[in-house]
């Protein structure tokens, strides 16, 4: 006995034999000359992973949610000219710092539910080179996705081994609870008392330090030169992270899109400064000129101060 998708009421698509080909696990691999922690905050930090989501330059991606924590989840809308908005819901599911990530992800357009995918990403490296493996167990809703999805992921890892390349991530534990770090951060009178390297100090013309606000100032350097800056705040989650985009002075070319995130350790403070440089020689010079040691005094400043009040 044969039956026609017409009499069973399956459309041709919903045949038997191509749901079969709905289910796929693809696997990539990339090799990238960055430090394995380095690696692992540009795959997680949601101020990284807006830079390399879009697969590429003709897809916008909006994120409407970002919350890279065990439990948390990420939202986003990719935009292309002329076409309905692809919705893309990502829930961390495992969180392993440097050593593996697991996320489902769940992309549809229209309120129908295009696919679901549990995507595992497995970290090793040295202080030099890191390896990244993903897995992608792939489960195809309304038409065979896998060649989407090969092309998608493809140029979304190819774009996240070039951010990776030119990412700086310091960190610092400083004895000091949460709140009194994160106070001395995010309040306008105390941030520049102690911003900026040994011996330069800030001369601000406005600040505000919300989500949308900005802060607009000089960094003046022992001998008197002035370098003009220019932060603006896009994301404020108290106590837990912020996300800004420096600028060569107000208004001016942009420098690096940062983060700075707040973790509780034992009663102390866990400080992790992230920037992603807006280009490779941006970034070689940034690290020609010690900017990860000036960093480091930066947030040694930071413990001074809020250890000695």
């Amino acid at each position: 006995m044969t039956s026609d998708p017409v009499s069973t009421g399956m459309a041709p698509d919903d045949r038997p034999d191509d749901r079969k080909d709905r289910f796929a696990t693809l696997t990539f691999e990339r090799e990238v000359a960055t430090p394995l922690s380095v690696l692992w905050h540009a795959w997680t930090a949601p101020a990284a992973r807006r830079v390399w989501a879009a697969p590429t330059p003709s897809i916008t991606v909006e994120f409407l949610e970002a919350d890279s924590r065990m439990g948390g989840r990420e939202v986003s809308l990719c935009k292309v000219e002329g076409q309905p908005d692809i919705r893309c819901e990502v829930g961390w599911l495992e969180l392993q710092p440097a050593q593996r990530s697991v996320n489902y992800e769940m992309v549809s357009s229209g309120h129908v539910t295009q696919s679901a995918a549990l995507v595992s990403a497995d970290f090793s490296g040295t202080d030099e080179r890191s390896r990244l493996v993903v897995t992608v167990q792939l489960s195809s809703m309304a038409k065979n996705m896998e060649a989407g999805y090969r092309q998608g992921f493809g140029a979304g890892l190819d774009n996240l081994s070039g951010v990776a390349e030119r990412t700086m991530v310091l960190e610092r534990v400083i004895q000091a609870p949460r709140s009194l770090v994160w106070g001395a951060w995010m309040n306008p009178e105390t941030l520049p008392q102690w911003w900026g390297p040994d011996g330069f100090s800030c001369r601000t013309t406005r600040i505000d330090l919300r989500a949308g606000g900005e802060w607009v100032f000089d960094m003046i350097a022992p001998d008197g030169t002035v370098f003009p800056n220019h932060h603006r705040y896009g994301e404020v989650r108290p106590e837990e992270r912020i996300g800004y985009t420096l600028l060569w002075g107000e208004n001016g070319p942009k420098h690096a899109d940062a983060w700075a995130m707040f973790e509780d350790q034992d009663g102390a403070t866990k400080v992790t400064l992230g920037m992603v440089f807006t280009t490779a020689s941006e970034f070689q010079e940034a690290k020609g000129f010690g900017a990860e040691k000036l960093g480091q005094q930066t947030l040694g400043k930071l413990e001074r101060f809020v250890t000695s009040r």
